[in-house]
């Protein structure tokens, strides 16, 4: 992904990523008692750490900026989130990065997260579902609001407890597979 660009503001990528360093200690602490607080509590720079193996990409990007997603990123994060067994992409929702975010601040870790499954067109998840019973027909993938993510350094378990903290979406944990499904939906929960 590229590190260069420039915003709205006039201010480019690159000054973003060598400012957030030293302003990521300033961000203010999240609020973890109720979900509107942790994700508005989440500071005034919003940032993305992920990974994916099938595609062989990384992104490590700063979508959001006093009180503002910056369009060039997200438009970013959806080519990242893409489908990239139809190569196809649609807008990805902007609160289900504000969810996974939150999440990996609340697991205060840098390593990025390893993307499984972001968007997937109606192609895709008819062809996952019919290897897979547990793929949702009408599944949040295929909206662009839903994430299947892990980490080498967090269990499943450390994951889904994050993630739960958010109070913000659809959680989902996946034990054997070794993933944690997040995505923007009604607030729920399921798990083995």
């Amino acid at each position: 992904m590229t590190q260069t660009g420039t915003h709205a503001a006039g201010v480019t990528r690159r000054r973003l990523f060598g400012l957030a360093a030293g302003l990521a200690a300033v961000a203010a602490a999240p609020v973890y008692a109720r979900a509107p607080g942790l994700l508005r509590g989440a500071g005034d720079i919003r940032r993305i750490r992920m990974t994916n193996p099938r595609t062989g990409e990384a992104m490590d990007a700063i979508y959001w900026i006093d009180g503002a997603y910056i369009p060039e990123v997200m438009h970013e994060i959806s080519f990242f989130m893409r489908d990239w067994r139809e190569n196809q992409l649609i807008a990805f929702d902007p609160r289900a990065i504000d969810i996974m975010a939150a999440a990996h601040r609340l697991m205060d870790t840098t390593e990025p997260y390893n993307v499984i499954s972001g968007y997937r067109s109606k192609v895709t998840n008819a062809m996952l579902r019919s290897r897979n019973r547990g793929v949702a027909s009408n599944s949040y993938h295929m909206k662009g609001m839903a994430a299947d993510v892990r980490l080498r350094s967090r269990s499943v378990g450390q994951m889904y407890a994050a993630a739960m903290a958010c109070h913000a979406g659809g959680v989902g944990k996946y034990t054997r597979s070794n993933f944690v499904h997040m995505d923007c939906g009604p607030v729920r929960t399921w798990g083995r």
